[in-house]
């Protein structure tokens, strides 16, 4: 089997319920769609959500159609890891971590799905499964919402069966946090799970400073307390709290991991299945993170459950609310796996 073509699209329009964290608010849905195309007729597809400017699916598509496709042509679609190192040896001038991380990834998970596809099973049969459901929590806790609001959705995850909630903080006061993270646990009750999510908006004494506040409220984790490049300040900070540190969906590739869970700076990873590199990469630090009994969340849904449900450390699948047409239903706060060939996911 040969790959014979490569078609690259976009779009971009925007959102129609914009959501706001610490540090941006998220307005625009951009999606860059990759379909490989083979001799033997079978077909692997990707959709990458990409950036909030108008703009920013496009430069995507340019660099993944006129630089990352070419080096394609011909090549045996099996060999995952074989084109991904084709890839970075081609975009190493450039530095591969950022844009042509994420260019890769795409193609990544349309070659993972190709292979799904070719031979009728969905990927994380490929994989290696270690079990048939997934627990998850619910990203319902953004900024923009008032304390009512958050109540309203925080009880609605609750009432869908999730096993617990993620609230957005550090877009204020610690004063401010305080009430809302507090509101959410009484609405959600004392044994659900409740996680908070700073989008890399503090300085160290000051992600100090809440992490103390957040834990002394029986917050599960602590999300991008520090910028996400800053490997020393997460191990400092993770020395000095009792609530664990989960950070990891703004590194790029598996090297970026290496330091970052070897010195303790985490307690749950987060790889993005965009900017880590795709299935194959997210895989590979889940692998190294079990190897120091680091837990693994993945950051997202969708085509990510193939890599989760491959785990041994695998702890939660990030989600949003059900829509009111879900064609499933949570069972003990779990997703099932889905059954169709390729990459497919519940909450894509």
């Amino acid at each position: 089997m040969k790959i014979t073509k490569v078609d690259v699209s976009v779009t971009s329009e925007p959102k129609r319920h914009p959501v706001r964290d610490a540090i941006q608010w998220l307005d625009r849905d951009g999606q860059v769609r990759v379909q490989i195309h083979t001799d033997a007729g079978v077909t692997g597809a990707s959709s990458t959500y990409f950036g909030r400017e108008q703009s920013s699916p496009m430069i995507l598509a340019t660099l993944i159609e006129q630089q990352l496709t070419p080096a394609l042509i011909g090549d045996d679609p099996v060999l995952i890891r074989g084109i991904r190192a084709k890839l970075r040896r081609l975009t190493d001038y450039q530095g591969t971590a950022g844009l042509s991380t994420i260019g890769i990834s795409a193609i990544d998970q349309a070659l993972w799905d190709l292979q799904g596809k070719a031979l009728g099973v969905p990927v994380w049969q490929l994989l290696g499964a270690q079990r048939m459901t997934i627990p998850t929590y619910a990203m319902v806790g953004w900024l923009e919402l008032d304390v009512a609001g958050l109540e309203r959705v925080s009880a609605r995850a609750m009432e869908q069966g999730f096993r617990g909630v993620k609230v957005k903080v550090g877009g204020g006061p610690l004063s401010e946090d305080l009430q809302r993270v507090a509101a959410v646990r009484r609405v959600i009750g004392d044994d659900a799970d409740l996680m908070v999510d700073a989008n890399q908006a503090f300085d160290y004494a000051e992600a100090l400073r809440r992490g103390r506040a957040y834990d002394d409220l029986g917050c599960r984790w602590l999300e991008e307390p520090l910028p996400a490049d800053d490997t020393l300040g997460h191990i400092r900070l993770a020395e000095k709290l009792d609530l664990q540190i989960a950070t990891g969906e703004n590194r790029y590739g598996q090297q970026a991991f290496r330091d970052l869970i070897a010195g303790g700076g985490v307690g749950v990873v987060q790889p993005d299945l965009r900017r880590a590199g795709g299935v194959t990469d997210c895989h590979e630090i889940g692998l190294l993170a079990a190897g120091f009994n680091v837990s693994y969340a993945s950051h997202g849904g969708g085509a990510h459950i193939h890599v989760l449900a491959a785990l041994p450390n695998t702890i939660y699948v990030e989600s949003g609310l059900l829509p009111d047409n879900s064609p499933i239903t949570l069972t003990d706060g779990c997703y099932p796996l889905p059954d169709q060939p390729g990459l497919s996911g519940w909450n894509d």
